[in-house]
């Protein structure tokens, strides 16, 4: 396959990745899909989950990603990989890509190792408190689904932040892979030239 098509054939699905990672991060901001929840703080303790905060989504997996995937598509013109210099410059913007999906990779794992910010009650003095009632539990609770029901509200805000989270860190890893690839092919589009098939 020609270094350009590879690129074109590369470029497409980022462009999907990165409007998914932007859409889940934006999503993250609602949960229960309500706005209140949007507020800065509720009488100094967040109510929103922390890592939803860091924006791995929209900054990592979505700007950092879309970036370098309009240039590896650009590099894609006339399915020939256009110059030697297109195709180094290629392989920066996708070492971009690599660190922005590792961002996202890593805010997304981090959010579901510690799960949603909920009101509950607390076991030990029997109040209800806003927190981060399964941040010691080392993601366990990401299997048993009977703790779910220690969050009070938003409701079903632990569904709600598996699943984005776990969406957004499946699409970062495909992007990762991606723009590992692009890399590659960058490179030896970058030393082999235009293809052989050029007019």
């Amino acid at each position: 396959m020609c270094t350009g098509a590879c690129s074109k054939f590369i470029a497409i699905p980022l462009y999907v990745l990165a409007l998914l990672s932007i859409i889940c991060n934006f999503f993250l901001f609602f949960p229960d899909l309500d706005t209140q929840y949007a507020a800065q703080d509720r009488n100094g303790l967040p109510w929103l989950t922390e890592e939803v905060k860091y924006m791995g989504g929209v900054v990592g997996g979505g700007i950092m990603v879309l970036i370098p995937a309009i240039h590896i598509h650009l590099t894609s013109a006339k399915k020939c990989c256009a110059n030697r210099c297109g195709m180094f410059l290629s392989i920066g913007f996708a070492a971009g890509g690599v660190v922005g999906a590792i961002y996202s990779l890593s805010v997304s794992a981090l959010g579901l190792a510690n799960g949603p910010s909920c009101l509950y009650r607390d076991p030990i003095s029997g109040l209800q408190t806003w927190g981060t009632p399964f941040a010691n539990s080392n993601g366990s609770y990401l299997s048993d689904k009977k703790m779910w029901d220690l969050c009070l509200e938003p409701k079903n805000v632990v569904e709600f932040n598996v699943g984005l989270f776990s969406t957004l860190l499946v699409a970062a890893c495909v992007e990762l892979v991606l723009c590992l690839i692009q890399m590659v092919n960058g490179l030896f589009g970058c030393i082999c030239g235009t293809c052989a098939g050029k007019e």
